[in-house]
């Protein structure tokens, strides 16, 4: 008996980090080698990486797969939310989010009727579709980046063309939109997210600047 159940454990373990090995890959893969070189976002890294685990471990500890299904779907629902009631988190971001969630669950899920193949073909088919719009369709780098702007009378709505031309001007970047942030009017100072084309592979600037 007792045999029987050590046995049961070591499978349970070997099964453990396995799925959680496959996790780590993938997420790591997908974080560090298809987002991180045309973001460079630190802190959104440190973020999907952490949360990747957090949730694994989350999803696989709980015992029925109901259960475990309800709380995936219950974690998309908490980000929907804080997505729409905090600062706005720009919407590449959010959606590597979701696929970080989507594969940590996917991996954490133990199902009778999910075979570990089935497992390991939806990993190879995210990161596939994942790798195809970003490095194939998405060639052009699309960059965010905040700064300081102290022409304050300058981000009235009427003026957006002007705005926008001074920027260009001002950092030499090929700007295609703004979106404008916290006004201090006490400094006349506000901050501009701006967003552009990399002007060249492997250059990109700072996340938060002034000009």
């Amino acid at each position: 008996m007792l045999l029987e159940q050590l046995n049961l454990m070591n499978g349970h373990l070997v099964e453990f980090l396995i799925r959680f090995g496959l996790n780590m890959l993938v997420t790591t893969y997908v974080i560090r080698y298809l987002y991180y070189p045309v973001s460079r976002r630190k802190d959104y890294f440190f973020t999907y990486v952490l949360i990747s685990v957090v949730i694994f471990f989350l999803v696989y500890l709980l015992g029925d797969a109901q259960i475990k299904l309800g709380f995936a779907f219950g974690m998309f629902a908490i980000f929907g939310i804080i997505r729409y009631r905090t600062n706005p988190i720009p919407t590449k971001e959010m959606t590597y989010l979701f696929v970080v969630i989507g594969l940590s669950v996917i991996n954490a899920i133990t199902n009778e009727k999910l075979s570990m193949l089935e497992v390991v073909l939806a990993n190879i088919f995210i990161v596939i579709v994942t790798y195809i719009l970003e490095k194939i369709w998405l060639t052009k780098q699309d960059i965010s980046k905040i700064i300081r702007y102290e022409k304050i009378d300058m981000i009235k709505p009427e003026k957006s063309e002007e705005l926008l031309a001074d920027l260009k001007e001002r950092t030499g970047l090929d700007i295609r939109r703004v979106e404008i942030g916290d006004i201090d009017f006490l400094r006349d100072v506000v901050k501009i997210r701006i967003f552009f084309y990399a002007p060249d592979k492997g250059k990109h600037m700072a996340d938060e600047g002034s000009i």
